[in-house]
C-alpha cells in the first residue's frame, strides 16, 4: 500500500515536470530556430566625438546623431 502511494506521487511529479518543460519550450519558439542574433560590442566614433554601437538584425552601426 505504501509503495503504491509513493509510486503514484512520483509519477504525478514526473508528469508535472514534463508539462512544465514542454510549456517552457513552447513559450520560447525562437530559441532553437536560429533567429537570435548577437552583435559584437564594437563602437564607431562619429564626427562630433560621440560613439554609436551595432544594432538590429544585421548588426549595422546606428546612425550618428545629427545625420
Amino acid at each position: 500500500m505504501r509503495k503504491t502511494f509513493i509510486l503514484i506521487v512520483v509519477l504525478i511529479a514526473l508528469a508535472i515536470v514534463a508539462y512544465l518543460l514542454a510549456k517552457n519550450k513552447a513559450a520560447a519558439p525562437g530559441l532553437d530556430s536560429g533567429e537570435q542574433v548577437f552583435c559584437t560590442m564594437d563602437a564607431m566614433q562619429c564626427p562630433d566625438g560621440s560613439y554609436v554601437g551595432r544594432t538590429g538584425p544585421n548588426c549595422e552601426f546606428s546612425p550618428c546623431p545629427g545625420q
